[in-house]
C-alpha cells in the first residue's frame, strides 16, 4: 500500500503533529504506566528480540521492553516527546533508539521486528489502512503486532466524543474505531494468521479531585489543549464543566482523589 500523501493529507498530518506537541503528554502518560507494564508483560518479550514501539510517546512501552533486555526502537510524530523519551532512557541507563517519524511511513525495512507494539498511539494516525499495512510490513513473519486501542464506549472514547460536541473532529476515520473488533479484523485482513482481541481496562489514578484532573488535561493533554484553543471563550466554561462531570461520574474514589477505569481493546495479530 502506498504511503504517499496529498497536499491535503500533509496539512492534516501537520495539524495532528501540532496537537500532540501541544502541552506535554508525558505528564499524562505517567498516570497509565501500570497499564503499560501489564500490556508489555503479556507479550512474552525475550532477551535479544527486536521490538518497535510505534507512536511511543514518552516511552512507556519501550522502557518496559528494554528492561527485558530486548533490542528496542521507539518512534513518534512529536519531537518534544522523543526528546523526553531519550532523556528518560538515559536516566534509567537503558539503550533505546528513539526517533521522530510517522506511523504511516515507518523508516524500517520489511520484516525487521519480532514485536511491533503501540499503546493508544498508532490508532490516532489518519489513514488506518495505511497504518495497518505499515505495522505488518515491518513485522517479521510469525511475529506479532500488538495494539492497545481505546474503545468507543469506554471512558476515553466518551471523552473524545464530548470534545466533538464543541470542536468538529478532523476529516479522518474516528481513532476509536480501532477499538471495534470487526473493523480491526477488516483492516488487518489476510495479512495475519491469527488475531486475538480482548477487552482490557486501564486505571487512571490521580491524587487530586476530578476538577483538578480536568485542569491537568487542559494544561498537558494535546487534544484538550487544542480544543480549548479552538472553541470560543464563552464556551470554555461549558466544556470544562462537561469534562468535570464526565470525570466525576466515572470516579470510583470517595476520598477527594480520582480513580477512573478506561476500556481498551488489546489486539494481538500474528503476521503470516
Amino acid at each position: 500500500m502506498s504511503t504517499a500523501t496529498s497536499p491535503e493529507m500533509e496539512t492534516l498530518k501537520s495539524r495532528l503533529k501540532s496537537t500532540w506537541e501541544a502541552g506535554d503528554f508525558s505528564q499524562i502518560a505517567k498516570h497509565i504506566e501500570s497499564a503499560a507494564d501489564e500490556f508489555v508483560g503479556r507479550l512474552n518479550i525475550q532477551p535479544g528480540m527486536k521490538v518497535l514501539d510505534v507512536a511511543c510517546g514518552s516511552g512507556n512501552l519501550a522502557v518496559v521492553a528494554a528492561t527485558k533486555r530486548a533490542d528496542v526502537t521507539g518512534i513518534d510524530i512529536a519531537d518534544n516527546l522523543i526528546k523526553t523519551a531519550k532523556k528518560r532512557a538515559e536516566l534509567l541507563g537503558l539503550n533505546i533508539k528513539f526517533e521522530q517519524g510517522d506511523a504511516e511511513a515507518l523508516p524500517y525495512d520489511d520484516d525487521s521486528f519480532d514485536v511491533v507494539m503501540t499503546m493508544y498511539g498508532a490508532m490516532f494516525a489518519p489513514r488506518p489502512d495505511v497504518t495497518a499495512s505499515e505495522l505488518l510490513r515491518v513485522c517479521k513473519p510469525g511475529g506479532i503486532v500488538a495494539m492497545a486501542n481505546w474503545t468507543p464506549a469506554g471512558f476515553v472514547g466518551q471523552m473524545f466524543k464530548l470534545g466533538g460536541k464543541y470542536v468538529p473532529p478532523p476529516d479522518m476515520p474516528s481513532p476509536v474505531l480501532w477499538g471495534v473488533p470487526d473493523i480491526v479484523r477488516e483492516r488487518f485482513g489476510d495479512g495475519v494468521s491469527d488475531l486475538k482481541m480482548t477487552p482490557q481496562m486501564a486505571d487512571f489514578e490521580y491524587d487530586m479531585s476530578p476538577a483538578e484532573v480536568v485542569e491537568l488535561f487542559r494544561t498537558y493533554f494535546g487534544p484538550t489543549v487544542m480544543a480549548f484553543k479552538a472553541i470560543t471563550p464563552e464556551n470554555h466554561e461549558a466544556y470544562r464543566s462537561d469534562l468535570e462531570t464526565l470525570w466525576a461520574e466515572h470516579n470510583t474514589a470517595n476520598d477527594g482523589t480520582t480513580q477512573v477505569s478506561g476500556e481498551f481493546l488489546e489486539v494481538i495479530a500474528t503476521k503470516k
